[in-house]
């Protein structure tokens, strides 16, 4: 395993570390057994953070990584996102009274004294303006709840933003393939401050893996059929934010990037990897197939300049106009 500065927080982290959303719910069924062994062939292989949410599961997946971390606390970092449990758009979910409630709880499922890094959980940018959470923030920090905190963003503005607050110390975006926009400016900006960066969806919800047809269907509490055109949250979360058929489309023209790296979903971590600006890129995981899948992209080829420009090319030419929704 490789590690990599998680910005300027001291902390090293597994540069494929995993996301536990699928673990929780809402990416069909999971099964509890699968995923404990999942996370136990992660830290096996040298994985030492874990990034999730309280609304995974309605707190299930904190309650899985407790299981198999909390004796760990000092060798495992966890990182988990607050605020979706409530109105995003109300300001009193972001209160010292509410922000302390669901901190606590997240303590609870975990297991933890402190959580290693605490993020706001893809709020809307006026929220942020305001300002008040980052006060709150700052007070768990000092009281010891928390040792770092950050900002799960939706669109690059609101993480140029968040760069303007001084004790942001981590950055999760939506960082792929078919999603290369924040590379540009985000990226280099976030390293100058000393900022973090945490990649999730770098898979674009299974598109890169090449897997999919336009065929192919989804359970129904899977949120690759209930929210992809964006009914339940951001449709930038579901597919990159492309209407499916098309995104199947643009996988198949990328199926050159599996060649000498096994396969799509290696090439497509390996493109992830091969940006220094990344502290590390979060897949998801179901299994422990899956898991070691992913950590195999560690050790395939980088990306040569020109396949680099090629895929930029790609990228402007026939992805960037189709995405849907602000990023």
């Amino acid at each position: 395993m490789n590690y990599r500065e998680l910005g300027n927080t001291g902390l090293k982290v597994s540069e494929v570390s995993f996301g536990t959303w699928a673990i929780g719910g809402s990416w069909g069924g999971v099964n509890d057994d699968q995923s404990r062994k999942a996370i136990e062939r992660a830290i096996d292989a040298g994985v030492n953070f874990f990034d999730t949410a309280d609304v995974y599961g309605d707190g299930h997946s904190e309650e899985l990584l407790a299981q198999l971390t909390a004796h760990k606390k000092d060798s495992i970092y966890v990182a988990t996102k607050f605020c979706r449990a409530g109105d995003i758009h109300d300001p009193a979910t972001y209160s010292e009274q509410t922000v302390r409630g669901y901190c606590e709880a997240s303590l609870r499922r975990l297991k933890r004294d402190s959580i290693d890094l605490y993020q706001v959980h893809c709020p809307p940018l006026e929220i942020l303006q305001q300002g008040d959470l980052f006060t709150v923030l700052d007070k768990l920090k000092q009281e010891g709840k928390l040792r770092h905190y950050g900002v799960s963003v939706e669109t690059v503005e609101e993480g140029l933003f968040c760069l303007t607050q001084p004790n942001v110390q981590a950055l999760q975006v939506i960082y792929n393939v078919f999603r290369q926009k924040p590379g540009d400016q985000l990226f280099p900006a976030a390293k100058a401050k000393g900022v973090g960066i945490l990649v999730r969806l770098p898979l674009a919800s299974g598109l890169l893996t090449g897997k999919f047809t336009k065929e192919s269907t989804f359970e129904q509490d899977d949120h690759r059929n209930y929210n992809t055109n964006g009914e339940s949250f951001n449709v930038g979360e579901t597919f990159a934010g492309l209407d499916f058929a098309y995104g199947v489309e643009l996988s198949e023209q990328l199926r050159w990037i599996a060649g000498g790296r096994g396969n799509m979903t290696r090439a497509a971590l390996r493109w992830i990897l091969d940006n220094e600006d990344i502290s590390c890129v979060i897949p998801g995981f179901k299994s422990v197939a899956q898991v070691e899948d992913n950590l195999r992209a560690i050790d395939v080829p980088a990306f040569t300049p020109a396949e680099k420009q090629r895929l930029t090319d790609f990228y402007r030419s026939q992805v960037h106009d189709a995405i849907r929704g602000a990023y």
